[in-house]
């Protein structure tokens, strides 16, 4: 909005002429919604306390974490206020891939606070599974099918490939999602990817920091990307698609690293407010959503790689515990514990150790995934 108001006035004050630049607006997009998350924090978690929004720790888990029993959720309203704010005032308007970012996070958004609403009224389970699951495939189907209908509204650049995704490791090379001229492939791709990776933030979303830490690393990693893919003289020189307005991406990660580092302080252990679904599952769109509209699907996998993990370890202690039980009677665990998270506190440590590590491993991550352009 700013860069729309104020960038013609720049001839009569020179030093607005700094909104033109994507990485002047981006870091003004970090700093806002970082700040913006320092000043409505305390108002809500004072306001969830008193209404009675809280935790409630399942049984299952490691036995230290009943103490957090009663600890406020729907932060996750901290983080979306900062980050549409710092995106809506830094970002340009007149490009779409703005408003589709704002659109999957708001409604993934609204799908986890109905989600976090119906715990705290009707019942401890929340919104039925299958109906969550409609919603994330209902923005995926629309999402991928305005990409695929309307690409040539963002660019004849991104028409040109926009069933394709970028290869890591590998000169000018693309993997096509409309396998044999199946172009609804493309669009079931898009919707796997929005609901995989929305559900991934939300599994992870068991530690105090863990997964807003990693959504953090995982948008700093995008913010570069997204930066230098619209940007013609380096996406050239790391030769890699020249998406014109990509460089709009920049500013919307940038401002989900602000508001990840401002919702950080109020998450860090012991944590005074949990994201909840509100949080996690827009989060988890978001980025998944920024990955599509740079094709950068599978560096999603390699930025998020702890976040994989962590779904895969569910899906493989269930899938092993059915097997066995079928198989021998009895069903056996792989995992102490799944998610993951959860096995390594079982095997003995803190839960701030299995955070700082995880993020250790989400920044290694990140350094291979932005090595892996001159590794090609």
């Amino acid at each position: 909005m700013l860069y729309h108001l104020l960038l013609p006035l720049h001839q009569y004050i020179s030093g607005l002429n700094l909104f033109r630049y994507i990485t002047f607006r981006a870091g003004a997009a970090a700093v806002t919604a970082l700040l913006v998350s320092f000043i409505i924090g305390p108002l809500v978690v004072r306001y969830m306390k008193r209404l009675g929004a809280v935790e409630a720790i399942r049984a299952e888990g490691p036995a230290s974490h009943q103490a957090k029993t009663g600890t406020p959720t729907m932060g996750g309203l901290i983080i979306l206020t900062a980050l549409l704010s710092g995106t809506l005032l830094f970002a340009r308007w007149d490009h779409p891939q703005v408003w589709i970012l704002v659109l999957a996070t708001t409604w993934m958004g609204a799908v986890g606070f109905l989600d976090d609403y119906l715990k705290l009224k009707q019942n401890k389970r929340g919104l039925i599974p299958r109906y969550k699951l409609l919603g994330q495939l209902t923005l995926g189907l629309i999402i991928g099918g305005f990409l695929y209908y309307f690409a040539a509204d963002f660019s004849p650049q991104f028409a040109e490939i926009r069933t394709m995704t970028t290869l890591p490791f590998l000169k000018n090379s693309h993997f096509n999602f409309a396998i044999l001229g199946l172009d609804v492939l493309y669009i079931i791709a898009v919707m796997f990817i929005i609901t995989g990776f929305s559900n991934a933030v939300n599994l992870a979303d068991g530690l105090d920091g863990l997964a807003i830490g990693l959504v953090g690393i995982i948008a700093t990693g995008f913010a570069v990307l997204a930066y230098v893919t619209g940007h013609s003289i380096f996406s050239h020189y790391l030769n890699i698609s020249y998406l014109p307005g990509s460089g709009e991406i920049a500013v919307y990660c940038a401002a989900l690293v602000g508001a990840a580092l401002g919702f950080l302080w109020f998450n860090a252990p012991p944590a005074q407010i949990f994201q909840g679904d509100t949080g996690a599952l827009a989060l988890g769109a978001g980025v998944a959503t920024v990955s599509i509209l740079i094709k950068k699907e599978i560096f999603l996998l390699m930025l998020g790689g702890v976040l994989v993990a962590e779904v895969l370890s569910v899906i493989v202690q269930r899938y092993y515990f059915k097997y066995t039980r079928k198989r021998y009677g009895t069903g056996r665990r792989i995992l102490l514990c799944a998610p993951a998270h959860h096995h390594f506190e079982l095997k003995g440590w803190s839960e701030s150790q299995v955070v700082v590590r995880f993020w250790i491993i989400g920044i290694l991550l990140l350094f291979l995934t932005m090595t892996s352009f001159k590794v090609r």
